[in-house]
């Protein structure tokens, strides 16, 4: 008798977000922690197609609701606006 289990699209995306934060933040420290500009540089175009690919399974999971964000409070967005563009300057 052959076990099959079938995984549901909450599974398989979670599993794939997950897939890409971990891959995501490797490339963040190697990239941080290249000596020679060329490695980094790479290091830096392969980190922005990572992040570009994990937006993309965020918005499949987050467009069939299997990845639910509340809506952000307006007085919350503007505090971080003013503690994020104070840390800026």
């Amino acid at each position: 008798m052959q076990n099959t289990q079938v995984f549901t699209d909450k599974e398989i995306l979670g599993d794939g977000l997950s897939a890409q934060k971990a891959t995501t933040e490797r490339f963040n420290t190697f990239a941080g922690e290249c000596v020679h500009e060329n490695v980094r540089n790479v290091m830096l175009k392969i980190l922005d197609q990572e992040h570009a690919i994990q937006n993309e399974v965020f918005q499949m999971m987050h467009q069939r609701g299997l990845y639910q964000t509340p809506p952000a409070e307006e007085k919350k967005v503007m505090e971080a606006q003013q503690k994020f563009s104070q840390s800026v300057k």
